[in-house]
């Protein structure tokens, strides 16, 4: 049971919730100021013009609504905005975005009614998932439609999908016994005015990423053991005269997985203490960028996960509704906390630096897949008859395919803005356009990763070089074997391919 106290949920309570479902409860400090917030409001307003409460909405808010339709107003709103379009969004963001909503509704800034804050509740609790769409919002005056959506279950109407099953939200509250979400003020829109979704896509996107590089850290670990590699690329004194605490993390990460390897060579033995004669010198004296580089590029790619995921957490903590209800000094502020700038850009910066780590995985997948290259495997890690079987090389073209599209897809979006709402909305962030599109290029280099570790055990097989790999690398070796048995007969791959990517997304395997 995760407690929703007021503006202090952490990283560890958001995961507990979106990926191992535990329940949320509002603690008793939280219900207070959320009712606190709701009697003020609604003594307030009162005889003020106090945006979405009397007025209409966006560019029509100079047009005052009378008591007897306000109540109205808002099942308008939210009716009249579900216009959702394209596939619906995994269940696993939507439980984010509703965890989400549900904080920052409990900070008090909303006014809203605790029927608000109860429904979400129950529909976390429930694992009722509200269909919500890709396509819909502009990420300005929030996620407007996704979060319509959200609203649109929440007063009992649209669809769910519960126990595996679309279907109408009505008939799921009236088996579980849910009340509705009541309208007293300005609840339609205190849902609907946020960056929720955004948000929820984006922390999703932010741990799985942080899965990813973990992977990548392990893998290149594993390809550096079958090579043999020199340990000064990892050592504390090359990557302590670079200050960035990044790449000393990756560096000490790849340093702990490789301490108990019998592969690992000390440049001083090798190089330094034994007199070297050749003129041409048959043993490597550096590995290729894709190997001795990893913690320059990793290390990059992890403060940008770790900046995301600190971002992610401030706005999942933050008030992002208008108007703002500030209790404590008895005011209604209008203003633009609404806006996803913060999150769009970090999506966009996520989704760079994850296309980057598929782009190792991809040339380091090639240095396997080349004997040129690697002087040690032969031509695609083949185990069968060469020239007759083909080993890995299919498979090496839906890696390369799927980190082109990477790259095109880490266009960033926080720069295509567009006017909208009659020019109200003048410029806009696109956020939740941002987290889709992280979310696929997250998605796209589990598949990459995934051909990258079956290439690298069949490599390993190859080379007999599995009983004295380090204890880190002979557990995925295992791992993948479970899934991927040595082959060397050809026969179609992608099923085992989708196994394993999917235990990797599951799985994560260093805590980086």
């Amino acid at each position: 049971m995760v407690k929703i106290e007021v503006g202090s949920l952490s990283l560890a309570d958001i995961e507990k919730v979106v990926f191992e479902d535990e329940s949320v409860k509002l603690s008793d400090d939280t219900a207070k100021v959320i009712e606190q917030s709701h009697n003020f409001l609604s003594e307030f307003s009162k005889n003020k013009v106090i945006y979405g409460i009397n007025t209409g909405f966006g560019p029509m808010a100079q047009y005052k609504i009378n008591e007897a339709d306000q109540k109205d107003l808002q099942f308008n709103l939210i009716r009249s905005h579900s216009s959702g379009q394209g596939e619906l969004i995994d269940p696993m963001a939507v439980r984010a975005s509703m965890l989400a909503r549900l904080n920052t509704l409990s900070l008090g800034y909303s006014g809203v009614h605790e029927s608000s804050v109860n429904i979400l509740v129950n529909l976390i609790n429930h694992n009722i998932t509200p269909v919500i769409f890709k396509h819909g919002g502009v990420g300005a005056s929030g996620d407007l439609v996704q979060l319509a959506h959200l609203a649109l279950v929440m007063i009992g109407e649209g669809e769910v999908v519960y126990e595996g099953q679309r279907q109408p939200t009505k008939g799921v509250f009236e088996e579980l016994g849910i009340e509705p979400m009541q309208i007293k003020l300005r609840e339609g829109l205190a849902v609907m005015n946020g960056t929720s979704v955004m948000t929820g896509i984006g922390i999703v996107n932010a741990v799985n990423a942080q899965t990813a590089i973990g992977w990548s850290i392990a893998i290149t670990a594993m390809i550096c053991e079958m090579v043999d590699s020199y340990d000064d690329y990892f050592s504390p004194q090359l990557n302590g005269a670079k200050k960035h605490q990044g790449q000393q993390h990756v560096a000490g990460l790849m340093r702990g997985i490789m301490e108990d390897s019998k592969y690992i060579r000390k440049r001083e033995k090798q190089l330094y203490e034994t007199l070297v004669e050749e003129e041409v010198i048959s043993n490597k004296v550096q590995e290729y960028y894709s190997l001795r580089c990893a913690p320059q590029i990793l290390g990059a790619i992890y403060e940008t996960i770790k900046e995301a995921q600190k971002l992610l957490v401030e706005e999942i903590n933050s008030a992002n509704d208008n108007p703002i209800v500030d209790v404590e000094n008895q005011n209604v502020y209008h203003g633009g906390n609404f806006h996803g700038d913060y999150v769009a850009f970090e999506m966009d910066k996520l989704k760079i630096a994850v296309t980057k780590l598929s782009m190792l995985a991809e040339r380091q997948l090639n240095f396997l897949m080349n004997p040129h290259l690697n002087g040690i495997l032969p031509p695609f890690a083949n185990l069968g008859k060469l020239g007759f079987n083909f080993g890995m090389q299919g498979v090496q073209f839906t890696a390369t395919s799927t980190t082109a599209e990477n790259q095109m897809l880490s266009n960033p979006m926080y720069i295509h803005s567009i006017p909208n709402n009659n020019d109200n909305q003048d410029i806009v962030s696109m956020g939740t356009n941002a987290a889709s599109c992280a979310e696929r290029v997250i998605e796209n280099t589990f598949e990459v990763l995934a051909i990258e570790v079956i290439s690298v055990v069949q490599a390993l097989d190859h080379l007999q070089k599995v009983d004295g790999l380090s204890s880190q690398s002979k557990k995925i070796y295992e791992q993948v074997r479970e899934i991927v048995p040595v082959f060397s007969d050809d026969y179609p791959l992608y099923g085992k391919i989708k196994e394993v990517k999917e235990f990797m997304m599951k799985n994560s395997l260093l805590k980086v």
